[in-house]
């Protein structure tokens, strides 16, 4: 009888270890955010690839978009969906215009194995800037969306929010247990709450410690990063080390304040650009990051919520080159990827330190390795060069250009190079996309040098390969109607 109890028991014990280990793994998933405002974007099944190689359990989408949502079909991934801002006021104002985006974007794709689990309705949508655009719009819209996934018998497995900016709560005095809600919006606030407090649902909050460090110049360094820092905050008998945990646990005391202890709290958006600016580099990332992930995956959570470990959507999978720069030039240069998959810095989503290290795109197809850049004889005195640099930053992606930034080593003669090659590879190598008033030739021997990569674009794919043959065929109808009218004469 001993040795059937003792291979019960131990089969007990292996289950129940197991079980441990399954909820340690759930406990420290991480997400990510794809963004898609590319020029030239992964083909879906290739970014797919890339985020179950990498581990990502979770990913949040800026919107609904039927190639990305059917190749997540059956992969396991959990997703939260975003509903762009410019939506907000149809769905807030027609519960019939909610039930079709409904039916649309979200029960037929978990219909068909798609792990919807959220949806975003409204990114940012109190910001400052947007002079109050969506504040009447905002909750009228989440409610009619929550109401149209109930009806469609959806109410129980997909809940909704919205992703706020950190700048919705805030603390007179600068210690995280003085948190209470932005006093203009307050009671928008409130009631948004008790909106997800109600279905459960979490409160979706974007924390950016780069941005603090970007807008004052007296920030403390380390203080954005998780190594410890020189000058923490001692708020009672807590102290913090690190602005990442100060600002989360201003929105736990901002929502204990005001009745709502329990409210889960997910961050949508957190991350460390690499480019742009002069503390956006792939060190201070990898730096940020890295010690992200350490505490995420040790599980002990904020101070003001031991224990529960931190929910977060690392920003961002891959550079986007067609971001709006108005923030700042590292707008475009948040992923953990470059452009086309490849892995910017040894990065370990199980929290070792860094141990690991990123498994890159495969099967990434690239344009010809020919590049464009200035004719060694052009004169750089020349008003059309300048002319020449400035449309072509005008069209594509210069943002590696500028002050310590990867490519601000370059001499002005690589500058110009630079600004031509963006352009043309934007363009696909089109050989109308290399000429610029006659400074410019193609080479095949890399111009990159130092930090400074010279891109070369990869193949466009779908919508995006039909939209660059029409633009190029435009060039080139342009270019022959404007030849004809030259030689015309009068």
């Amino acid at each position: 009888m001993a040795r059937p109890v003792a291979g019960v028991l131990a089969k007990a014990a292996a289950v129940v270890l197991l079980l441990v280990l399954c909820m340690a793994r759930r406990s420290s998933s991480v997400g990510i955010n794809w963004g898609t405002q590319l020029s030239h974007s992964l083909p879906t099944s290739t970014a797919v690839r890339l985020l179950k190689d990498n581990g990502f359990d979770k990913v949040k989408l800026f919107d609904a978009e039927d190639g990305i949502l059917g190749a997540l079909k059956g992969s396991g991934i959990q997703v939260m969906v975003g509903i762009p801002n410019d939506m907000l006021a149809d769905l807030a104002g027609s519960s019939k215009a909610a039930e079709q985006w409904v039916k649309a974007n979200v029960s037929g794709h978990v219909n068909d194995g798609v792990d919807i689990r959220f949806v975003a309705v409204g990114n940012e949508p109190f910001l400052k800037t947007f002079n109050g655009t969506y504040l009447n719009t905002t909750l009228p819209a989440m409610q009619s969306v929550q109401a149209a996934l109930a009806k469609a018998g959806l109410g129980g497995k997909v809940k909704v929010t919205v992703a706020l900016n950190a700048d919705v709560y805030q603390s007179s005095s600068g210690l995280p247990s003085d948190g209470d809600f932005r006093d203009d919006i307050r009671g928008l606030m409130l009631d948004i709450v008790r909106f997800l407090a109600s279905s459960g649902a979490p409160f979706v909050a974007n924390v950016y410690p780069f941005i603090s460090l970007y807008l004052d110049p007296h920030f403390p360094l380390d203080y954005a990063f998780f190594q410890g820092s020189s000058t923490p905050v001692v708020d009672g008998g807590v102290m913090y080390e690190n602005t990442f945990d100060a600002n989360h646990d201003t929105l736990v005391a901002a929502l204990r304040r005001n009745g709502f202890p329990d409210v889960p709290v997910v961050i949508g958006e957190v991350g460390w650009p690499t480019d742009g600016d002069e503390h956006a580099n792939p060190e201070y990332a990898q730096r940020f990051n890295q010690g992200l992930m350490d505490h995420i995956a040790s599980g002990k959570g904020t101070p003001l919520r031991p224990g529960i470990p931190v929910d977060a959507y690392l920003f961002s999978l891959v550079d986007e080159d067609q971001k709006s720069i108005q923030p700042g030039n590292f707008e475009r240069h948040w992923g953990v990827f470059y452009y086309d998959g490849q892995p910017k810095y040894p990065l370990s989503l199980r929290g070792d330190g860094g141990a690991g290290t990123l498994v890159p795109a495969k099967g990434v197809e690239y344009l010809k390795q020919r590049w464009c850049v200035l004719k060694r004889d052009a004169d750089l005195t020349e008003q059309k060069v300048g002319d020449s640099v400035s449309y072509a930053c005008g069209q594509a992606d210069c943002t590696s250009l500028g002050y310590k930034t990867s490519c601000g080593g370059l001499d002005t003669r690589g500058n110009v190079s630079y600004a031509f090659n963006s352009y043309y590879q934007s363009n696909d190598q089109d050989d109308l996309a290399c000429n610029f008033d006659g400074l410019a030739t193609t080479t095949t021997v890399n111009p990159s040098a130092g930090t400074c990569r010279f891109i070369i674009e990869i193949v466009p794919t779908g919508t995006a390969a039909s939209r660059n043959v029409a633009g190029g065929l435009a060039t080139v109808l342009a270019a022959v109607l404007l030849a004809l009218l030259v030689n015309s004469g009068p």
